[in-house]
């Protein structure tokens, strides 16, 4: 045996839970992602997706995507910066550009990639990044990777952020970046004060949309779009596999550093560009997006419903603001439990525990799509109000 073989044998943690049978991870879906998936055999109710529009199943998003496959091929077997970009590449950079209203934007293959190679590249030695403590762990990666000096401030503490901001040389580089929808918790950063002191120290903004796309804002803008506040912020990142049903992310900003990340962004420049069908898929949707307002209006009615049912019940629901609604259990083994418990009674829900949370404040993850029904909720809050009670969490 190797020295790796040997490190890592011992490592049985997931096989805890396996034999427990509350394991919650690599569940097999066998049907097309919407309010009800095939799973085993069954359907259940889809409460983990975030597919907050519910354009993963729409025919015209598949269509385009074959389209492309038969247009283009099954892929493009090299780099943007080579042989990788399609016309269709920049044809979705510029609808994204005029969409997000910034000057130019970059798609990558992932969103993970984006905030992975941004930050790495944006800032350098000299500089300073300043994180929110619930950040997305691939802003918490790519800052990892990046020579500036590290800080962070305590989860939307306006007054924690500006205590770092006060110890930083007014000159220097300071690049503040936050998530506008935090993906656990469901709440939104607190833009507007993170702008007043961006003036009052001099500093940069960066926001990861990832979950504000599709959601909040004119046409689903995002949170920028929200507070009206777009122009303030220096850096927009988002991602193609929520709202736009498909894979992939992209990075708005102005022309002239879009230009520099264009030639120095390393997960750009050296990963293999996003599939022709994945791209077009990515562009049918932002195109529904824009032209069918009324599902950014379906997923806020039955949010809002969702909200009153789960606050009525006697649910810890947290300060969420969107369409992600944490179920609080406070409890490691009962979180895996409560997941399990659900999923045999026909609900499918996410886990959340440490690193993505403390470990105090375990929660189940409720997601809601724009087609979900007001019965679908009723069904699933009946559920789990069942398990919850059963458990001891609520009364």
């Amino acid at each position: 045996m190797g020295q790796l073989q040997e490190r890592y044998k011992n490592y049985r943690e997931p096989q805890k839970y396996m034999e427990a049978d509350v394991y919650p991870y690599f569940r097999a879906i066998t049907s097309k992602q919407g309010t009800e998936v095939e799973m085993g055999g069954h359907k259940v109710l889809m409460f983990g997706s975030n597919a907050y529009t519910g354009l993963t199943g729409d025919q015209r998003i598949i269509d385009a995507a074959k389209a492309a496959l038969d247009k283009y091929g099954s892929g493009c077997a090299g780099s943007r910066f080579l042989n990788g970009t399609l016309d269709l590449h920049i044809e979705l950079e510029k609808e994204i550009s005029k969409f997000i209203q910034k000057d130019d934007c970059l798609c990558f293959s992932t969103g993970f990639s984006v905030n992975q190679g941004v930050l790495a590249m944006v800032v350098g030695k000299g500089d300073y990044i300043i994180c929110d403590d619930r950040d997305h762990a691939s802003i918490v990666d790519g800052r990892r990777l990046s020579f500036a000096r590290q800080l962070h401030y305590k989860h939307n503490d306006m007054s924690d952020l500006e205590r770092v901001l006060q110890g930083l040389p007014h000159e220097a580089i300071k690049l503040i970046v936050v998530d506008g929808v935090f993906s656990m918790e469901g709440d939104l950063a607190n833009l507007p004060a993170i702008v007043e002191l961006k003036h009052k120290y001099n500093c940069s903004i960066m926001v990861d949309e990832a979950h504000g796309l599709g959601v909040f804002g004119q046409c689903g803008r995002g949170v920028c779009d929200h507070f009206g506040l777009t122009d303030e912020v220096d850096l927009i990142m988002g991602t193609f596999s929520k709202s736009l049903a498909s894979i992939g992310g992209f990075i708005a900003s102005d022309s002239d550093t879009i230009n520099f990340l264009r030639h120095t962004c390393r997960t750009y420049i050296f990963s293999a560009s996003n599939t022709p069908a994945a791209t077009a898929a990515a562009l049918e949707a932002l195109h529904i997006l824009q032209e069918e307002p009324e599902r950014i209006e379906a997923l806020w009615s039955v949010t809002n419903y969702a909200l009153k049912r789960f606050r009525e019940e006697g649910f810890e629901i947290g300060e969420t603001e969107s369409p992600i609604i944490p179920l609080y259990v406070h409890d490691i083994s009962k979180t895996f439990l409560v997941t399990s418990m659900a999923f045999k009674a026909g609900v499918f829900i996410n886990p959340v525990i440490p690193p993505a949370c403390a470990p105090q404040d375990t929660l189940v993850r409720f997601a809601l799509m724009s087609t979900h029904t007001e019965e679908q909720v009723d069904r699933a809050v009946g559920i789990l109000k069942k398990i919850f009670i059963e458990l001891g969490i609520i009364k």
